[in-house]
């Protein structure tokens, strides 16, 4: 995986408020965010809103270790949250975690399906894929924070569904939802043509007959 670098010029911002944050989108083409975390006290800040919505258009700049360039210091961070208008493509506010780079961070990760096309139940079975999500949580040291995990439907059958525990994660990252009871969640399923039934329609078919056979 190719690592992006991702660098935004900040200013402190000492006029807070929500009206201050108003004057700020409106009049100055910038945007209030928040850096916060580690040992340090949180620090309210001003980015240039045509920076922030260049780099949020690379989708590994949700994945990957920023630099905030503060006055003439440099922070290292990753986005927890970014607020954007219902309606415009207008991002309002964001919030910046500091990161050490010996301890572990956990953030959202995009999933990259591949092979798609060439999926053994959509090829061969005339099934289609169902997405139930496209991003998971991970834990790991910064380095380690990979852009994105790759899951590959090549091999999967109709009916059958592609969890967590299916796909290979990078060296030295783990599953944030798999440290839980039940946390093995699905990622996608192939799902059979209208009118045809998928391998588990028929078990499940069949057990019903035998079922009615021994009454």
């Amino acid at each position: 995986m190719s690592k992006a670098v991702f660098e935004l010029n900040c200013t402190v911002r000492t006029d807070l408020g929500k009206g201050a944050s108003r004057r700020l989108r409106r009049l100055e083409g910038n945007i209030p965010a928040v850096l916060y975390g580690g040992d340090a006290d949180p620090i309210s800040l001003t980015i240039p809103h045509k920076d922030i919505i260049k780099a949020t258009d690379n989708e590994a700049f949700f994945s990957h270790v920023i630099t905030l360039n503060v006055g003439n210091k440099k922070e290292k961070a990753v986005i927890k949250a970014l607020q954007r208008h219902p309606a415009k493509p207008f991002i309002l506010h964001a919030d910046f975690l500091r990161i050490n780079e010996k301890e572990a961070v956990t953030v959202k990760v995009p999933l990259h399906f591949i092979n798609e096309e060439k999926c053994h139940g959509v090829k061969i079975g005339g099934g289609s894929i169902l997405k139930t999500l496209n991003e998971i949580e991970v834990s790991c040291l910064p380095k380690d924070l990979p852009e994105y995990i790759e899951v590959d439907m090549l091999d999967v059958e109709v009916g059958h569904t592609v969890h967590i525990s299916d796909i290979k994660l990078p060296s030295n990252v783990t599953s944030v939802s798999l440290t839980h009871e039940d946390g093995d969640l699905a990622l996608a399923t192939v799902k059979a043509a209208k009118g045809e039934k998928s391998s588990d329609d028929d078990a499940a078919a069949e057990g019903g007959e035998e079922e009615a056979s021994e009454e």
